[in-house]
């Protein structure tokens, strides 16, 4: 199946490195982050496991749980968190789905038609407190996938979720955003009482609002 932002992430049921879990349960209220490897022992992969355990206070700030997949058994998890704690010098303290039946990987999508049936696509979905699937992004075998990127689209998601604000191109956190297009120039001395900078009418620049 194709997962289409918006609709509810598919629950399931599943072996992982911390236990046996439910997926929307395991979530709870808080933010989640999928990300699925081809297979346990892969380079790219190793790097990007690391990666996501050294940001573990950035997805705790942001009220994140990241889980991680591979199609091997929890054993195989186990022994892979050995080496990437060796060569990235950072535990992974979060969980790894063991998929062996591949359940996970077709409700997502992640099994290209085409491709040996046992080697998952690199997929990364984000997904929100209400359990909707906010980003979703598909990698190629060779480039590691960017987390920094990963993190500023939530930060982005968590402030538009808010505000009646959009981010522009290469928004980082603390940078102008626009007014949302719904939002008209009434309305928005209301919201925005400090006032903002026109450069078209469908293109009006404010300040960042502030979380109160």
């Amino acid at each position: 199946m194709t997962i289409q932002l918006g609709q509810i992430a598919p629950d399931f049921e599943q072996d992982t490195t911390q236990g046996r879990i439910r997926f929307h349960d395991w979530l709870g209220d808080s933010w989640g982050v999928l990300f699925s490897h081809p297979k346990d022992f892969t380079p790219v992969c190793t790097t990007e496991l690391g990666a996501v355990a050294r940001l573990g206070p950035e997805w705790k700030k942001r009220n994140v749980k990241v889980i991680g997949l591979s199609v091997d058994p929890v054993e195989s998890h186990h022994r892979w968190e050995g080496d990437i704690e060796e060569t990235q010098g950072s535990a992974v303290d979060f969980p790894m789905i063991a998929d062996p039946d591949r359940t996970v990987s077709n409700l997502y999508g992640m099994v290209h038609p085409e491709a040996d049936p046992t080697i998952t696509v690199r997929s990364v979905f984000v997904i929100d407190p209400n359990k909707k699937v906010r980003l979703s992004l598909t990698y190629p075998p060779s480039a590691g996938r960017n987390f920094a990127e990963v993190l500023r689209v939530i930060d982005s998601l968590q402030l538009t979720d808010g505000y009646k604000v959009t981010t522009p191109a290469d928004w980082q956190q603390g940078d102008d955003v626009i007014i949302a297009p719904s939002v008209n120039d009434e309305a928005a001395k209301g919201l925005f009482p400090g006032g903002w900078k026109t450069l078209k009418p469908y293109l009006r620049m404010v300040k960042q609002p502030v979380a109160k």
